[in-house]
């Protein structure tokens, strides 16, 4: 049987592609949903000047609206009607993951199975609505006051009318990428959330490769840098594919059971422990976090007198907090080493999973059931944490690094690759699983024929 399936696995290729009808469907719906969501990011909001908008923005690069604008695929720094994109719904859902694990009545909730999932989605729903209407309001009551220091005003006529409709656009916007995204995950191929997030951090790659061969043609940025950097991206990519896909499998063995022939036969598993069990939440939180003050104090510094004290205090800490500075590298790495512990902490349980195996049978070689294999659990995943921890920290540093100290205009950082490897291998995993199961149905259907002939 394992012999079949290796070699149906063998013959998944472009002929066998083209043979699968349903998968091709998917493959073109999903690129029609995701070309769709590229056409929203260039719609402005209405009562919004574009070209005021943008030199205005040029002006704030460095902070947190960064970090947005990338994951949003430019749609922040163009304030189109899906300018908040689905990072709303991605907070929301973090929040109620957290949640269930620390509250009684919504961990209930999550034991309860289908039905449980569903509640706690239509929470996360709820919680994407309010944050998206929360963040809608203050990004219109910024952008009425962006610029006033230097005499630009980016919105036509502010108000509260001009408000509303911000909130009411952005809502809707951000409410139709989760529908858009729900149609993908169900018709189309891949995750569509996810596929969204990817979708809008490839858009900005043109951009990127543009600035850093600009700078090459112009001097600014040695070919020796540019080749070293692209050597980087690579060995990143090689190590981000490796270390996402790395687990730790445990031995599970369950009581030895009868079999037609009558023999005692004992069955064996293994329990997968993900190396990086955190995902891409630790850099997005520990990113977020420090570049929110970096942000305040930018906006901030245009109305605050620069000779004052409080000026002093908010040049310094731009100062300080920069990118590739020593203050910033180590919380950035410090916040994504705790992130890593605390965000594994919550979305992995070992006494729910000791509980769960000696319940049907199971239990560890050599480890008693119950809170022995409860300790052996938390002690192993402990150890396979701070390597992902540190393999977390390295991806996610080492680019900021050296676009700090090489001065390459760019906004790609390690959270950017991640997001994009980790992506691109779920949708090619579940591709590659569409193909056999293509194959399969093949093979049962030629199966079925043979048997009628005889």
């Amino acid at each position: 049987m394992a012999s079949r399936a290796d070699n149906i696995a063998s013959n998944l290729n472009l002929g066998n592609f083209a043979k699968a009808t349903e998968l091709r469907q998917r493959i073109w719906f999903t690129i029609g949903a995701l070309i769709v969501f590229r056409f929203l990011s260039f719609v402005p909001l209405p009562g919004v000047n574009p070209l005021i908008l943008s030199e205005l923005y040029d002006q704030t690069r460095g902070g947190i609206l960064d970090l947005f604008n990338t994951f949003s695929g430019g749609s922040l720094e163009r304030m189109s009607l899906i300018a908040l994109g689905v990072m709303p719904y991605i907070t929301a859902s973090i929040v109620v993951q957290m949640a269930s694990a620390l509250h009684p009545t919504l961990a209930a909730l999550k034991k309860e199975g289908a039905s449980g999932r569903q509640k706690l989605n239509q929470y996360t729903r709820y919680g994407a609505v309010v944050l998206c209407a929360i963040q809608g309001y203050f990004l219109a009551v910024g952008l009425e006051s962006f610029g006033a220091q230097s005499g630009l005003q980016a919105v036509v006529d502010p108000g509260y009318m001009f408000r509303i409709t911000t909130v009411v656009n952005l809502v809707g916007g951000t409410m139709f990428l989760l529908w858009l995204g729900e149609q993908i995950t169900s018709r189309g191929i891949g995750n569509g959330v996810s596929l969204i997030i990817m979708a809008g951090i490839v858009a900005q790659f043109p951009t990127f490769g543009t600035n850093l061969f600009e700078g090459g043609r112009t001097g600014a940025i040695s070919p020796a840098v540019i080749i070293g950097f692209i050597g980087m991206v690579v060995v990143l990519i090689l190590l981000i594919s490796f270390m996402e896909r790395a687990q730790r499998r445990l031995l599970i063995q369950y009581p030895k059971r009868a079999t037609q022939r009558g023999m005692m036969q004992a069955e064996r598993s293994h329990l997968p422990l993900k190396i990086n069990t955190a995902g891409v939440i630790p850099p997005i939180f520990a990113s977020s976090l420090l570049l929110l003050p970096l942000t305040i104090s930018q906006f901030a510094g245009s109305s605050v007198d620069s000779d004052s004290g409080f000026g002093e205090f908010i040049v310094t800490l731009n100062q300080y907090l920069a990118h590739g500075q020593p203050l910033y590298m180590a919380l950035y790495a410090i916040g994504i080493l705790f992130f890593c512990f605390f965000y594994t902490a919550v979305v992995f349980n070992p006494e729910e999973t000791a509980d769960n195996l000696k319940k049907n049978g199971g239990f560890i070689p050599g480890i008693r059931p119950g809170k022995r294999t409860a300790d052996y659990l938390e002690y192993v995943l402990t150890r396979i944490t701070v390597v992902g921890a540190v393999y977390l920290t390295l991806v996610c540093v080492i680019p900021e690094y050296m676009i700090a100290q090489t001065g390459i205009p760019l906004f790609l950082g390690g959270t950017s690759l991640l997001i994009v490897v980790n992506v691109t291998v779920d949708t090619i995993t579940q591709v590659q699983s569409h193909l056999l199961a293509h194959q399969y149905g093949d093979l049962i259907k030629k199966a079925k024929l043979k048997g009628r002939m005889r």
